[in-house]
């Protein structure tokens, strides 16, 4: 009897401590749930309509318009690489001296950032080369760069408008070279506005 008995009480005792040793064990890790908030995409394609002023061709009253693209690869939220080009052939009155044209490559670094709700708004830094074509300029052709500001209208996850403007200055002769055959520094203002995709 007494026997028994101590058998009853060291077989109560393991499963007294069975739910403790259970709870105890460690649960199988849960599949992390997808962070809330926007989607973080890796490109961006921009294209839309140009504007640029005409500084470097004397006499010139009015500036050209035409389109403007850029593709940029973001790394992360705030960091990009954007490459730019656009063709100016249409001047926005008459009355410049001659039917020019201005062409652009430009690359360079992009910091974005959130303003307020679904305004986004960027600044960039962009270097290339810029043609002057119709102008008789010789060279025709010059490095060119300056510094750019924009902002962006979400209108869906994939699609925003865009507006930009940027400061470009460039070196190019002047069209009558017999006067003053020296490059001097023009700075052209740049405006864009059009429609951007992301993906």
């Amino acid at each position: 009897m007494k026997r028994k008995f101590l058998l009853s009480i060291l077989a109560v005792v393991p499963a007294a401590f069975m739910p403790l040793a259970a709870t105890c064990q460690i649960a199988p890790d849960r599949p992390a749930r997808a962070e809330q908030g926007e989607p973080s995409y890796k490109y961006e394609v921009f294209a839309g309509y140009g504007y640029t002023s005409l500084n470097q061709v004397n006499g010139s009253r009015y500036g050209l318009e035409g389109v403007n693209v850029s593709v940029t690869r973001d790394w992360g939220r705030y960091f990009g690489i954007m490459a730019d080009g656009a063709f100016y052939s249409h001047a926005i009155a008459s009355g410049n001296p001659v039917n020019s044209s201005v062409d652009s490559v430009l690359a360079g670094p992009v910091l974005h950032a959130n303003l307020y709700g679904h305004f986004d708004g960027f600044f960039r830094v962009l270097l290339g080369g810029e043609h002057t074509g119709g102008a008789s300029q010789t060279p025709n052709v010059s490095f060119a760069g300056g510094v750019g500001v924009g902002m962006e209208y979400k209108l869906s996850p994939h699609f925003a408008l865009r507006a930009s403007g940027d400061d470009i200055a460039s070196s190019f002769t002047v069209i009558n070279p017999a006067h003053d055959d020296s490059a001097h520094e023009r700075r052209n203002s740049r405006a864009a506005f059009g429609l951007v995709y992301k993906f």
